[in-house]
């Protein structure tokens, strides 16, 4: 299949272009007709983010603050982003190449699952193929290089609801096919809590990851060469032992620090909830085949807010905040086995791509060159096979 170029899109040959084309070239590669025309075609956003879950993103203030670049040669794979085209919400590949050309030095970027760009016809099951195709799309694009030496989207994680059991190996192998072997893993997202506080987070029924067809669906990965993308409130964690425990030939890489909590219930009680999420934290490290992504200390249930500020934090603030829970998970799962992850353009909402990896920085500066590597680079391209 001919590589899809942005000077092939025109508006006047609408008739030829395909959904995912229209998409991915929506944010502002071409004109605002095509965009209409891709909206028009019935975009599908099951997952629709909030205010509620997190900070809006506002340009004009996150330009109130600017920081000289630290270290701007050390090497990044940021193995944690979305985009997508929402109602009054837009990230798209404009939208992405703008921040990782913002001064640090970004080699890849993967792309996560964020229910985006479904199809809006056919089996329930396959439309998330169009997500998988849309990445794949602005895979292309990126690596013929003509927008920055970064590779957007090198690696993809996926959905499949892996509750279809038997049948996931050939809805995986689809999305294998679909993203041109750039598919590197899956993820179901599993947030439950009966906290009203909570609910507004919650997507999946309560004890998924215990699901006996989900847990049949979930065998199907690591034969297929798949890890599995976990996301969770730090009060689900013992299922994620469990799952690791019953299946340890399955990678798996745990989101967000394990989801740690500073609402609902635990709103008041930050020190109560660390302490318990900690002990979360150090059964899932004796798991050796799980990873944990460093971020996503910009969503709204850790009870930071920065975004309530007149002018948007500093890499210092960010750095004293947040270096709590990271240092606890980089001590625990060793700097091998985590990874500084951006969660644009949600963490967006709280501050710029350039403050949050400076922020990173300011956090990894006391390891060794070796361990630097690993937290920036060197695990995201083991676990998700991408080169720097």
């Amino acid at each position: 299949m001919r590589t899809p170029q942005i000077r092939d899109i025109e508006w006047g040959r609408k008739a030829c272009l395909s959904r995912r084309s229209l998409m991915f070239a929506g944010g502002g590669l071409i004109g605002s007709g095509a965009v209409a025309f891709a909206i028009a075609l019935g975009r599908r956003t099951p997952r629709d983010i909030t205010s509620a879950i997190q900070a809006p993103v506002r340009e004009k203030w996150l330009e109130r603050r600017h920081e000289e670049i630290i270290e701007p040669d050390l090497p990044i794979i940021d193995p944690h982003h979305h985009m997508w085209d929402r109602p009054g919400y837009r990230y798209l590949l404009q939208d992405l190449l703008a921040d990782v050309s913002s001064g640090h030095n970004i080699c890849a970027t993967l792309f996560e699952e964020c229910g985006s760009m479904y199809r809006s016809t056919g089996p329930q099951e396959l439309r998330s193929l169009g997500e998988t195709e849309f990445a794949t799309d602005v895979a292309r694009i990126s690596s013929l290089g003509q927008h920055g030496l970064t590779r957007c989207c090198a690696g993809i994680v996926g959905y499949v609801d892996l509750r279809i059991g038997g049948h996931a190996r050939e809805v995986l192998e689809q999305h294998i096919t679909a993203s041109d072997g750039r598919l590197r893993g899956i993820r179901n997202g599993s947030t439950w809590h009966a906290d009203p506080a909570l609910k507004m987070y919650s997507g999946a029924p309560r004890g998924l990851l215990l699901d006996p067809s989900f847990r049949e669906g979930f065998a199907a990965l690591a034969p297929l060469g798949l890890s599995f993308d976990a996301w969770m409130f730090q009060t689900q964690l013992k299922e994620l032992v469990n799952l690791a425990q019953a299946v340890p030939q399955t990678t798996i890489v745990l989101n967000h620090l394990g989801g740690p909590l500073a609402i609902g219930p635990y709103s008041g009680k930050r020190e109560e909830a660390f302490t318990e999420w900690r002990k979360g934290i150090r059964e899932v490290a004796s798991c050796p085949n799980v990873n944990v992504k460093l971020g996503g200390l910009g969503l709204k249930l850790i009870g930071f807010t920065f975004f309530e500020n007149d002018i948007p934090p500093s890499s210092h603030e960010l750095e004293k905040a947040w270096r709590p829970y990271i240092e606890v998970c980089i001590e625990i799962f060793g700097p091998q086995r985590c990874m500084f992850e951006s969660n644009f353009p949600v963490d967006k909402g709280t501050c710029s791509y350039q403050v949050l990896w400076n922020a990173f920085k300011r956090i990894g500066s006391r390891y060794s060159t070796e361990e630097k590597t690993a937290l920036f680079s060197g695990t995201a391209a083991k676990v998700y096979r991408v080169t720097v």
